[in-house]
Parts: structure tokens; sequence; C-alpha cells
């Protein structure tokens, strides 16, 4: 892919498409609920695709009817075995919470991906699984291929979270509604919490009080209607554009701003940018506003801690503007980083350090020298969707063209990324 940088800058209203997390989630619990879902502004790209795939697999319908999708669910126990191994794609979101429903299942399946997601560590949710009773293995208790197969019945558990994760705690919650008993997981910090949103207006009975997750097994999931709000993550590239590109002022429409999924906003704002989210709604318990941004000169900060998790798929972006940033910005406590699609750590380093950036990896982080003026380059992707895209937004600063190898992975969230019209300054 070719980027001409220089001189550019957005104006007007943005429209994001649909958010990646709640249409994973939008398609696993309609196919366990009883009865018809319908599901509006759905996200069409190669991860939610995967998952669709699999359920269709173990029988279920899953149609599109004009501007929404219709899944007719069978119910906790409706599945069918599917006749093929399940092909996982490159969605370690799909691969982590179907693992949960399938070990309560009555057959056997098998749970592969691409190279890139057949390295990428699941021991995380095969650990908990197995202390409920699931038959789930993989190689050397850690990669996929995962083998799952039945067995007499799962028991609830109290399980305290090592690392905050919304995968692990997603998985742990969609096996215990096959479970005997009560599941509590004790959360270590907050992470995103669309599983619980859903379950709850599904039907499941389901309790939060501080840290603290309670479901009981053998709720009844019922088929609702969903919208599915704009993906926040993919916002998020277009609102560090509006902040560093001089002269931007934009509104994006109809964003999930679920407190779980901002905490890039929060980071942005004490780094100095103009931003406001105004009317705001609620859709099937998320919520959904608009976010107006404006360009913006930002000065460093220091980021760590849990709050992180609320944030871990916006880093690579984050990094893009702390570049751009007055000051020297610290990213600690972000070593999940490492098991992405990438080692986000290390490619953002050095694909950013191409361009002229100042960063230094981390055990755990960056250190980001603000105030660089980046120059074209040529940048690879290594296939991972978000570092391709923040490396587009951090070309736009250069000055000539720059390449990114492997930009077709944008399509895994992001299909339509390049229809967002970036005016050039005459």
């Amino acid at each position: 892919m070719e980027i001409i940088g220089g001189n550019r800058f957005l104006k007007g209203e943005i429209k994001i498409p649909g958010d990646k997390s709640i249409s994973h989630r939008s398609i696993i619990l309609s196919s366990i609920a009883e009865g018809e879902t319908e599901i509006y502004n759905f996200l069409d790209s190669e991860d939610t695709k995967a998952t669709i795939d699999c359920f269709r697999k173990m029988g279920i319908s899953i149609d599109k009817d004009g501007e929404k999708l219709v899944v007719k669910g069978k119910g906790l126990k409706g599945l069918a075995p599917p006749d093929c191994i399940l092909d996982c794609k490159n969605s370690g979101t799909t691969m982590r919470l179907i693992s949960g429903v399938l070990v309560g299942q009555n057959f056997s399946t098998i749970l592969t991906g691409d190279n890139s997601l057949n390295n990428r560590p699941m021991s995380r949710i095969i650990n908990p699984l197995k202390r409920m009773g699931g038959n789930i293995e993989g190689l050397d208790n850690e990669y996929p291929p995962l083998k799952i197969r039945p067995i007499s019945n799962l028991n609830g558990i109290y399980y305290k979270m090592p690392v905050a994760s919304a995968q692990v705690k997603s998985a742990i919650l969609l096996a215990s509604l096959y479970a005997e008993g009560e599941t509590i997981i004790e959360e270590k910090g907050p992470s995103r919490d669309h599983t619980e949103r859903m379950l709850n207006y599904f039907g499941a009975r389901i309790n939060k009080n501080n840290n603290l997750i309670s479901l009981k097994g053998g709720s009844r999931l019922e088929g609702r209607k969903i919208f599915i709000p704009g993906d926040f993550s993919s916002a998020s590239f277009f609102i560090v554009a509006a902040l560093i590109l001089e002269g931007s002022e934009i509104v994006i429409k109809d964003v999930g701003v679920n407190e779980t999924r901002v905490g890039l906003l929060h980071v942005l704002k004490e780094m100095g940018g103009n931003i406001e989210i105004d009317n705001v709604k609620n859709f099937n318990n998320e919520l959904v506003g608009d976010i107006y941004v404006k360009y913006s000169k930002l000065k460093s900060t220091n980021i760590y801690g849990n709050k992180i998790a609320t944030f871990i798929d916006e880093i690579p972006i984050l990094v893009v503007a702390a570049t751009f940033a007055e000051g020297t910005t610290t990213i600690n406590d972000a070593s999940e980083l490492k098991y992405k699609e990438s080692d986000r750590i290390k490619v953002m380093t050095e694909e950013m350090n191409k361009m002229g950036a100042s960063i230094k990896a981390l055990e755990d982080g960056m250190i980001i020298e603000g105030g660089s003026s980046l120059k074209p380059a040529k940048l690879n992707s290594y296939n991972d969707h978000r570092i391709a895209m923040a490396l587009f937004i951090a070309a736009l600063k250069a000055e000539g063209k720059s390449y990114i190898l492997g930009s077709e992975c944008i399509n895994i969230s992001f299909p339509t990324f390049f229809d967002i019209p970036i005016r050039k300054i005459d």
C-alpha cells in the first residue's frame, strides 16, 4: 500500500463500522439462545466471518436479510457436531470464546487457525476450563490446535484472574452456562465487559459486584434484537489522526462509549486532546454516543497499571499520538502487547523508528520521545491489522511516499478503512 503524506487533514462526519468484539459475541450468544435474533450494524470482516462460519458448521442458520443478520438459535444444547475441523482463521476472539461453549457440548471438536493464531498462547483459557472439568488440550498445553472432548458435567468454580483479560473472562462465563452451580470470577483489573452486558440482555443469571462477577449455570437465553455500535477501536485511528493533523475537526457518529472500552479517550484528554462525547444513548445494555475531535497540541504522559487493559488494543495508535506530543511518554505494564497478532512492542518500535521516531522498547512497554518529525519509509505491518492502520496514520505526517507491506490485513477488522476521506491542504 502506498501512502502520500504531508499537509493532510480530516473534516466533517465519519461513520465507523460495527464493533468487532460485540459482533463476535452477538453471533455466539444468539446461536446458543432459543429463538430468533436480529442483529443490526454487524461488522462484516474476516474475523467475524470466522465466527459465523464455525457456528454454521455446527448447524446454526445465519442469514443476511437486508441490513440485518438473522440468527436462528437452538439453545444451549442445540449445536450439532461439525463434520470438519473448525477454522478460526486469525481470530483469537473466535477461538477463545468458542472454547468456552464447546467444553459444555456432548461432541468432540478441534479448533485451529492460521499460522499467527496457532502461535498465540491458549493456556490462559485451557487452565480455567480444565478446572471446571472441561476436556480441552493444546500442544504443550499452550498452543492450537485445541482438541475438545465431551465430559459428563462441568462444575462452577471460583477463579481469580491472573491478568485482566476480556477473552479469558468470557470463555469462563460461557462455559459457566453449562456448569452445575455458580461460577465466580474475581477480576484483577477492569477489562471489556461486553460479554457480561450481553449475557444479561439475553436473560442469563449474571451479577457483578465491584470486581466479582457471578453466573449461575443453566440460564436460559432468549433471542433478542441487537444494534451493534460503531467500533471504538476502529474510531481510535481517526481520533488520533484528527488530533495530530493540523486543521482537522470531525465528529464520529454512533460509537460505542462503554466505559471499559474508552480508556484511550481519558489518556488523550490528559495529553491535551480536544475531545467531547455527546448524544449518549443506550442500546441493548451498551452506551452509544458521538465523539467530537479537533486538532490539538499534545503533551506527554505516563501510562501504567490496571487501566492498560481498557485500551490495550489502542496502544499502537497511542504510540503514534505520543510521537507527536511534547515531552517523553512512558508505557509500562503492557506486556500483553507481545501476545497479539504480532509482538506489538517490538514491531511498533522498529517500524516507527524507520520513519525517524525515537522509541525504545521495554520488556513491558515503550519509551517514546515526542516532537519527532517523520520521514517516509518502507514499512511492514507483519500482517497485524492494528499495526497497519497505526502506521498508515503516522505516515500521513511524513512528507512524501511511504509503503506498508501486508496492508490487506486491515480487512480483519476494518474493511472500509480506506473509504474514509482524508483531504489535502491546497
